[in-house]
């Protein structure tokens, strides 16, 4: 329906403008060949604005009984576009009108679903062949951040090793015969600026989530606790103030480390008594 809503409004837009051009052919004729010339370059303009258009898709992904729905499902697009489903197992993302959009989850993608085949673009659900066990009691270990990690690289592989198109050259031949040229699929792919743009914002986007959870891996209420006493509403307000950098957790030892957080306790006990005592 989006499609269609959208493809009218492009029918309406070139009729009005063919109209506009007749009368004022007509009331220039001096200028027949001028009024030509504009005319064909609106017309081309209008064309690559209807090949740029933007849809929306968006639906819920469920497991294979279709019962319920799936959390952190991967939704990334040809165009060089991705989300992931909520916790409710709904997605939305942006399209071109000749992308295709696929799923991942646990890094097994789905098949490709162009946008012109889909019935309705605004309620595409899917199913993916991954079964949700429902249990009435379930035990919770400790998650473990580098076995996630590693996870998390294998499933977003594709957007962690993309690199920035650019010239690069390549052989070609028998050995005794060697051609050197440009690589003709780079110069292709630095003429995509919006699917460039959009892997390189993904790619931070994944980076700067891998960074965020590293950080919360060192840096944690459990070993702050136990290096504090800390607790409740003081302890949150701690992890707020006293937050290292990504760069600083990378590179200190553990000894260094709880060192700060000592260090950065004694400065947060002086804060909180000079609090205590203004009021």
């Amino acid at each position: 329906m989006g499609l269609k809503r959208a493809a009218n409004s492009f029918g309406y837009t070139l009729k009005y403008f063919l109209l506009f051009v007749l009368l004022l052919a007509y009331s220039v004729k001096k200028r027949p060949f001028h009024i030509l010339c504009a005319g064909c370059t609106m017309l081309l303009l209008l064309f690559a604005h209807a090949a740029n258009a933007q849809f929306k898709v968006k639906g819920t992904v469920y497991d294979s009984s279709r019962l319920y729905p799936v959390q952190s499902v991967t939704v990334i697009s040809t165009g060089g576009k991705g989300t992931f489903t909520d916790v409710n197992g709904d997605y939305e993302i942006e399209v071109g009108e000749k992308d295709s959009v696929w799923f991942s989850y646990l890094g097994k993608p789905t098949v490709k679903f162009p946008v012109l085949k889909m019935t309705d673009p605004l309620h595409f659900d899917i199913s993916i062949q991954v079964n949700i066990l429902v249990l009435k009691g379930v035990s919770v270990s400790p998650r473990n951040y580098r076995l996630d990690s590693i996870q998390n690289r294998r499933d977003y592989s594709k957007i962690f090793d993309y690199r920035k198109p650019g010239l690069r050259t390549t052989t070609s031949g028998p050995a005794d015969q060697v051609g050197v040229g440009f690589d003709l699929d780079e110069i292709i792919r630095l003429f995509q600026f919006r699917r460039n743009k959009n892997m390189l914002a993904f790619q931070e986007r994944l980076l700067q989530q891998e960074q965020d959870k590293f950080i919360d891996h060192r840096f944690n209420k459990q070993v702050v606790r136990r290096l504090t006493n800390l607790t409740g509403e003081a302890l949150d307000s701690f992890m707020i103030m006293y937050r290292p950098p990504y760069e600083f957790a990378l590179v200190t030892s553990d000894y260094d480390f709880q060192s700060y957080i000592k260090k950065c306790y004694e400065q947060f006990k002086s804060f909180e008594g000079k609090k205590e005592k203004s009021f």
